[in-house]
This record gives structure tokens, C-alpha cells and sequence, in this order.
């Protein structure tokens, strides 16, 4: 127990940047999301002796548009957010509207991905 003690004070004097860094790399490593460990990491970095911003931890995926292709966009909003055809064509037709709310910056930024390689337009609020 005692060197989980140290481990936990070695942490908490990291920045918010280097457990950032530190998250990227245990993620990469181990092949799991480390999005509650940088949360865990950040929140006692934070009190130290200059206030720090908080880092947004959670993010809503906003589509903006369907760049003309939106067959291509409906199709992969299907594909990601579970609806069937109608309520997809309806969420695309009605851009911008939101896709995923309250997800991790990962999440977000691997929807984006799909939505852009599919000709669509995202913003991540």
C-alpha cells in the first residue's frame, strides 16, 4: 500500500499536460481509454499553487452539415448513432443537430472522423 501512496503523490503533481501526455501513453500501451485517469490525474494538479484551467472532459458531437453527399452521411449516422433511416435522414436534413452528447474527447473525435470521411461537417462543443 504504501508505494500505491507514493504513486498517488507522484501523480498528483503532474500537470495537466504532462497527464495528458501520461494518459496517451498508457492508452497507447495498454490499448484501453485512459479518459477517467486523466479526470483523476488533473483534478489534484489543479489545486496547486496557480489556478488551472479544467480540461473538458466531456464533449458534444454537433452535425453541421452534409456537405452535399448525404446519402454517404446518413449512412454512417445509422451506423453510429443506432437510428433507423427515417430518424437518420431526419437528424441530417435538420443540421445542425446534435449526434452524441456527453462523450469522451476519443469518442468524439473518432465520430468526427466518420462523419468527415463521409463528406459531412462536424463540430465538437
Amino acid at each position: 500500500m504504501a508505494d500505491i501512496a507514493k504513486l498517488v503523490e507522484e501523480l498528483s503533481k503532474l500537470t495537466v499536460l504532462e497527464a495528458a501526455e501520461l494518459a496517451k501513453a498508457l492508452e497507447e500501451a495498454w490499448g484501453v481509454s485512459a479518459a477517467a485517469a486523466v479526470a483523476v490525474a488533473a483534478g489534484p494538479a489543479a489545486g496547486g499553487d496557480a489556478p488551472a484551467a479544467e480540461e473538458q472532459t466531456e464533449f458534444d458531437v454537433i452535425l453541421t452539415g452534409d456537405g452535399g453527399k448525404k446519402i454517404q452521411v446518413i449512412k454512417e449516422v445509422r451506423a453510429i448513432t443506432g437510428l433507423g433511416l427515417t430518424e437518420a435522414k431526419t437528424l441530417v436534413e435538420s443540421a445542425p443537430k446534435a449526434l452524441k452528447e456527453g462523450v469522451s474527447k476519443a469518442e468524439a473525435e473518432e465520430v468526427k472522423k466518420k462523419i468527415e470521411e463521409a463528406g459531412g461537417t462536424v463540430e465538437l462543443k
